[in-house]
């Protein structure tokens, strides 16, 4: 990796200090910190008043999707996701840093990522190591809110980067694209509920828990390690490529691995296992549960 900033991809920590302490955070950088967890276990907006990166603000999953869709986190329309984001001071030109605060180092910050890039923002980056080890290495926290200026950003969706149902299950009776799911294996395999669901996955796709791609500090592993890890399961990144999950999440960090090793075009199926169960055919889900019921 170049010492700080990978294709702009990844940005560590200490290069985000230095940017935070020399003030350049405002309208041509703006960090948002992404965080999401279950309402049961912890509060991410609670969480965020309480201590943030300076200049961060708080970008809204909840808010920042298609709420008429009976999905989790859909994308929003494009005017939907430009206001937004412009209400958080985003223009087209801003350079955007994504985090959360989430144990592992990132979980939510690669989806927010990924939707700035399906609605045409290239400058986009990911905090490696997210905002524990933001804290661990010392670097400065607030609980000041900073309110910056309302900016103009034009979205124009990227259809290339996005996977429909329909698109998913043509795949499966003539595939034209290779597909990861980055769910734990057991919720992979079937063998083992995905989140109150029945679970398994679609036909051929093949299984790296995005965890995989972690360090065990919570740091994005080497191009090296990461091109390997494809390697291993057999996953070409010379060829199409799509991402799916439970609910177009963690997914998400497939498309930023493949990124990081020069694959920029890894799309994700945005319904992922919450729509394939309730939409796809029998035959459409393996399932080592099923099987074994038989």
């Amino acid at each position: 990796m170049s010492p700080q900033v990978l294709g702009r991809a990844l940005v560590t920590a200490k290069w985000l200090s230095e940017a935070v302490q020399a003030g350049r955070v405002g309208p041509s950088l703006r960090v948002l910190d992404a965080s999401w967890y279950p309402p049961q276990e912890r509060d991410a907006k609670k969480e965020f008043r309480e201590r943030h990166i300076p200049g961060a603000s708080f970008f809204d999953i909840e808010e920042c999707r298609d709420k008429a869709s009976p999905y989790d986190f859909m994308l929003p329309s494009e005017s939907h996701f430009a206001d937004y984001v412009g209400s958080l001071g985003v223009g087209n030109d801003t350079h955007v840093v994504v985090y959360d605060g989430d144990n592992v180092g990132s979980f939510y910050a690669p989806r927010a990522w990924w939707m700035f890039r399906v609605f045409g923002h290239k400058e986009v980056s990911v905090l490696n190591g997210g905002f524990k080890n933001w804290v661990k290495e010392g670097h400065p926290v607030t609980a000041e809110v900073s309110k910056p200026a309302p900016a103009a950003f034009k979205a124009k969706r990227n259809a290339a980067l996005v996977k429909t149902f329909e698109e998913m299950k043509q795949n499966v009776g003539s595939p034209r694209f290779q597909v990861v799911d980055s769910r734990p294996e057991g919720r992979f395999r079937g063998t083992e509920l995905d989140q109150g669901l029945e679970s398994g996955h679609i036909p051929g796709a093949v299984n790296i828990p995005f965890q995989t791609f972690l360090s065990e500090t919570g740091h994005e592993k080497s191009i090296e390690e990461i091109q390997e890890i494809f390697r291993e399961k057999k996953v070409d990144l010379s060829k199409p490529l799509a991402a799916t999950c439970r609910k177009g999440v963690t997914a998400c960090h497939i498309a930023l691995a493949a990124y990081l090793c020069g694959k920029r075009d890894v799309a994700i199926y945005d319904g992922s296992w919450s729509e394939w169960f309730h939409r796809a055919p029998a035959r459409y889900k393996v399932s080592e549960m099923k099987r074994n019921k038989a």
